[in-house]
This record gives structure tokens, sequence and C-alpha cells, in this order.
């Protein structure tokens, strides 16, 4: 008998029982190898396999130029991701112990829990209990609906499992508390901690934390703003959790549950800070840096500007003040820009938001009137001929133009006429005949040309009526040009936006103002000193001299349906506008109410701003003058003034050949003891 025989007559002659054994352990072992070579296959699957893309949406933040939040914006979830690290040791303790204790040991999903899930859903039948682990949690938010199917819960398990040989657990935990809603717009923990404590989530205490961690359950039960007593109890229930599991002792439980936690308000819907700018930064952001809008909304961005909020709120305040919101149509328009940097610091629209988005800064063009009459005087300091003592006769006149084919024939306001005066008499009173016989003797070419330079965009035609600013422009392009004279010839472009980053603290943006002279200091200085005459008596900004404390130039402009009153201190150039949004007339009272909020809104916004004098460049020179003669002045001259000139077009003669010869013009060697004095002179008026 050979081996094999021998072998198939043992195997023939062995119970069948034993026979049995050995076929299930060979089954079994087979089984094992095969299933633990799928799960091998599938686990470096899972890992290797990457997880769905998903668009995580946090809360943007804009803020103002000392830092201060202006406003956090999104598109329906308000979120701000926060590492791990900056999250209360509470709050994660207290979430893990009452949402997934097991957490830290197990792989994504915890078999225990299934098996008590899967006992109680076949017990009634139904698939309310999910067993979800804080992993399954976040797979469901990140990638899944939360339909009750068992698809959606395979899929979930296979999320969960995936996540975590993706992600440490350090991660996924982080990755939650970013994630979770809990209640009243608030996505994530740090939006959740200042919405309901106004602090950080890296601040939050014991009892602060194990109520916030009940609210994830269900926050119309659980919110303390919901219901207090359901969420009392959550708060208990969760601290004796967290005793149980060891991370905090009895007495430390106890004591967070007799805290009493001081609640903010629930904010209702109000009001932002600067909504007309907030809108305007919005379309610099999206349409002129070409920043996608989703990102704007819901990227988490940080978007620093150049609004000033105390300034802002000074503006709202004068408009407010001054009009009276509610009691009429009448409408109005504010911007103040900086001189020295070109930073918007202040912008009003309107004066409701709420009732009308429409931005008046940038979308109403009107007629601006007299105000206009910065830039032709500018323009004609700048032509040969043409200094503070030219005179015209202020006079009915006809104006004929277009080779004599046309003419035109302007009038002052309430028909009142002055004679023959000077530039500086023009432009405190306002003199449309004078303002006339500029520009036919200028050029309307050219004052068009300066308009362009100083940033006025707008259609305007080389027309005598230019002159008495019969073109419609903006305020922001008035506030523009005449930033750019109270900058002293120097144009820096307009500015909103200083710097903008990303939810990582990457820059995605810096402001670089594009820089340019367009004209010379000394001729913006000289027309500076003119325009301060607006606000002497008999100017037509006299009615609010008074209530302005500091050196201040400017202009007013009035037609049948606008108000205006443009002007500037050292620090900041202002244009108002007030009017009706259909062009329907304004009453006298009316038309008056512009220099008031220009007034206002200059002494409040700078009112922690000692007063300023309008620094003198190189360049220009001062005289005492006879206004009757435009001559220097002697001592038998009377009614002599001190009037400042570019340095070459002062007079020379003098109004007496027998007088005595006055002190010498000032030149820039002898200019600072002379301006000295009349510095003093000038701080003693406006005191």
């Amino acid at each position: 008998m050979n081996n094999s025989q021998a072998r198939l007559r043992g195997n023939e002659g062995s119970p069948r029982w034993l026979r049995r054994i050995r076929f299930f352990f060979s089954f079994m072992m087979v089984s094992t190898l095969i299933s633990a070579a799928g799960i091998i296959v599938l686990a470096l699957y899972l890992r290797s396999d990457a997880l769905p893309a998903v668009s995580v949406s946090q809360t943007s933040s804009m803020y103002d130029l000392h830092g201060n939040l202006i406003d956090a914006f999104h598109s329906g979830e308000n979120r701000e991701i926060v590492p791990l690290e900056k999250i209360s040791p509470h709050l994660i303790n207290a979430t893990v112990a009452i949402e997934d204790k097991r957490f830290f040991s197990h792989f994504g999903l915890d078999p225990v829990g299934i098996a008590r899930a899967l006992y109680i859903d076949a017990k009634t039948l139904s698939m309310r209990h999910g067993a979800s682990t804080l992993t399954q949690q976040l797979a469901r938010n990140l990638y899944l609906t939360h339909e009750r199917t068992w698809t959606r819960k395979l899929k979930e398990a296979l999320y969960a499992v995936q996540l975590e040989l993706q992600y440490s657990k350090k991660e996924i935990l982080a990755m939650y508390l970013n994630q979770i809603y809990l209640g009243h717009g608030a996505y994530g923990v740090e939006a959740a901690a200042k919405l309901y404590y106004g602090k950080n989530a890296s601040e939050l205490t014991l009892a602060e934390s194990a109520m916030l961690a009940g609210v994830p359950k269900s926050w119309k039960y659980y919110s303390p703003y919901m219901d207090w007593d359901k969420a009392k109890a959550r708060q208990r229930t969760i601290l004796q959790a967290m005793a149980d599991q060891g991370l905090v002792t009895i007495a430390q439980a106890k004591a967070a549950s007799a805290e009493q936690l001081n609640l903010l308000p629930l904010k209702k819907s109000t009001p932002s800070i600067a909504p007309y700018f907030q809108d305007y930064v919005r379309s610099v952001v999206v349409n002129r840096l070409g920043l996608d809008e989703e990102l704007y909304e819901s990227g988490g961005l940080k978007i620093y500007t150049t609004l000033d909020i105390k300034q802002q709120e000074e503006a709202e305040k004068a408009i407010r003040e001054t009009l009276r919101p509610g009691s009429t149509e009448l409408e109005a328009a504010l911007v103040a820009i900086d001189p020295r940097t070109g930073y918007i610091r202040a912008m009003v629209g309107g004066t409701d938001y709420g009732e009308n988005q429409y931005n008046r800064v940038f979308s109403t063009t009107r007629q601006p009137g007299s105000s206009f009459k910065a830039i032709l005087y500018l323009t004609a300091l700048q032509t040969e001929g043409f200094t503070p003592l030219k005179k015209f006769v202020s006079e009915p006149t006809t104006f004929t133009f277009d080779k004599g084919r046309q003419s035109y024939a302007p009038s002052n306001f309430g028909n009142k006429y002055f004679g023959e005066i000077d530039m500086r008499e023009a432009i405190a009173r306002s003199d449309n005949i004078y303002a006339v016989n500029t520009i036919m003797e200028v050029g309307a070419d050219k004052v068009i040309d300066m308009a362009r330079k100083l940033g006025v965009t707008s259609a305007m035609d080389p027309l005598p009526s230019l002159a008495l600013g019969t073109f419609p422009v903006s305020p922001f392009e008035m506030a523009s040009a005449f930033a750019t004279i109270a900058g002293g010839g120097v144009r820096i472009e307009p500015t909103a936006v200083l710097r903008i980053e990303d939810a990582d603290g990457t820059v995605l943006y810096e402001a670089e103002p594009q820089t340019e002279r367009v004209f010379d200091a000394a001729h913006a200085y000289v027309l500076t000193e003119l325009m301060e005459s607006v606000f002497d008596a008999g100017g037509t900004g006299s009615r609010v001299a008074a209530e302005i404390k500091r050196p201040v130039a400017g202009k007013t402009g009035t037609t049948n349906t606008d108000a205006w009153m443009v002007g500037y201190t050292p620090e900041l150039a202002t244009a108002v506008w007030v009017g009706y949004d259909k062009g329907r007339n304004i009453s006298s009272v009316e038309s008056h109410q512009a220099a008031p909020i220009f007034a206002k809104f200059t002494e409040g916004a700078l009112e922690a701003v000692p007063p300023k004098l309008f620094a003198m460049p190189e360049g220009v020179v001062s005289a005492y003058i006879d206004p009757k003669t435009g001559l220097l002045a002697t001592s038998e001259c009377e009614g002599s003034r001190l009037e400042t000139f570019v340095a070459g077009t002062e007079p020379t003669t003098y109004c007496s050949e027998h007088g005595s010869k006055p002190a010498a013009p000032e030149t820039p060697e002898t200019k600072k003891k002379e301006h000295s004095w009349w510095s003093d002179l000038k701080r003693w008026w406006t005191e």
C-alpha cells in the first residue's frame, strides 16, 4: 500500500464532524484573508482617493482707516474660521463629551454606537438613530444632504473613514467646530461666541462653553434665546458628562452650572455703518480690481479701507440735523477726501439708505453752479494778464461768441450788480458777469482741459455758460477737483481700498494711488487765499462763517434745482449737494442748506485737529494794495488790503506818487516775518 492510498483511506475513515470542523476553519481562514486584503485595498483606496471638493463659506470683514470694524458680511453663512489653538479647551472638551466621547479612539465609525443604534432602529422599525460620530457629522455637513436613507448613511460612513485616513483627529475636530451651525445665522464657534457672548472662541469660560456646546443638537430647542430652561438643562447635562469622563471635577461642574451668563441681546437687523461707502467698496473690489463676487461675499476677506468712522458719523449727523430726514423729499450727498493722501474719509449718498440705495455721490450729476468757478479762476490765474487784481465791470452784459453768430446774456442772482470789481470780490460775491468775462478771455477749451486734469470726467462743451457751472457733474468729481487744489496742485487718485487679505492673511491687493502734479503750488495757494473770502462778511458763505473755527476755502453753488458747497481745509476737501432726485426746483430756504451741512461736518470731523493755516509755498509774495486802483498801497491810500500773488505778477507802482513808499513786497526771504503777523491777525479773526 503506497502513501497516497494510506492518506485517502485515512481521510475516508475520519468522522464526519471532524471533516466539517476542518472545512469551517479552512473557510474562515480564507475568508479572513480575503476580507483583510479587501479592507487593506479599500483603506488604501480611500486614503489615496480625493474627497469631494467643498467650499466653506466664511464671513468677510471691512475695516476703517484705524482698524475699526465697519461691517462683517456673508452670503447666508456668518462664519469666521479659526485654528483649534484659538478655541477654548472648555468648548472642545464639552463638544467631545456630549457628541462623541470615543472620538479619539475610533476610526471615524463607532462600533458600539452602531450596534446600539441598529438594535433600536430594528426594534422600532425606524431610522431615527444614526450613531453619528463627530467625523460622520462633519462628512454629512460637508458632502451630503440630511435625508434619512441607507444610501446616504453608507456614503456618510465611507466619507467618515476617508476623513480619518486623510486628516488627523485635531484637524477633523477643527473642521467640525468651524463648520457646525449654532443658530441665529452663526456658523462655527467663532461667529457663535461673538453672537452669544461678544467675545472670541478662545475666551469662553467653562459655563459659556457648556451652554454653547448644547446648541448644535437643535438650536430651536437649546438656544438660550429660544428656550432658556431647555438650554440650561442641556448645559447641566453636558457638565455632568464632562465630570463623568474626568474632563472636569464635580466641583467645577457645579460652579459652572451656577455661574450667571452674560448673554448679549440678540441683534436685530439695523442699518450698518456707511452703507453707501460699503456699496462703493464692493463695486471697486469686484468691478475694478476683478476679485470674484463669491470670494468677496463668502471668502473670509479682510478689506482695509480709507473711511474714518468718526468723520463718517459726523457727516451723517450733519445731514440728519440739517435736513431732518422724512420731513420732505429733499436729498443730500456728501463726500470728503483727504487732499494729502487721496483717501476717501466719509461718504453719504442720501438721507436714508433703507429707503433708497441710490448713491448720489456718484450717480447724481447736476449743474454745480458757481462752485465750478473755482476751476475757471484756477485756469485764469495761470493765464497771462490775470491776477487777483484783474478788474471787470459787473453790469448787465450780452456776450457774443461763435464768430458773432450766437449771444449769451447772464445775470447775477437777484439782479444785483457791483460795478468795477476784482477777482477777490467776484469770488466772494459769486458774480456771474465777471466769470463770463473771464472765460471769454481765457478760453472755454482751457477751462475744460483744467477740469480734466482735476478729475472731472463728465461731458462739457466749450460755451460761455460753462463759467457758471451749467454742465452737470457729480459730487465726487467736485470733491476730487477741490482736493487737488487743497493739495497744492498735486492730484492723488481718490482711494477707498487700501489692502485686501484673504482668510489666510495673504495680501491679494495693496493700493498704490497714482500721483501727478497738474499745476504749481503757487497758483493753488493764491486761489485758496481768494476763496477764503467766500466766508468773509458779504461773501456767499458768510452765513456759516461763525460755525467754522479754522481757516477754510470754498465756493458755494446754486441753481434752480441744486445747492452746493464745496470747500477744504488743509486736511479735508468736502463736496455737499442738496436737491431733489427728480430735479424739482428748490426753495430759497432749501438753497442755503448745503453750506450748514458743510460747516457742521467740517468742524465735527476735525474737532480733535488743531486749526492750521494753509502752508505758503515758494513762488508766492504778498503786498498791501489799494483795491480802488489795484496798485501798491501807500500811507495816503485808504482801505488797503494785503493781497497774495504768484511772484512776478504783483503790481510795481504805487497808488500815490507823493505818498511814502511802503514796505517792499513779501519775498521768500521775508515772507516768514510778514506771514507771522498775518497769521496772528487771521487767528484773531477766526477766534
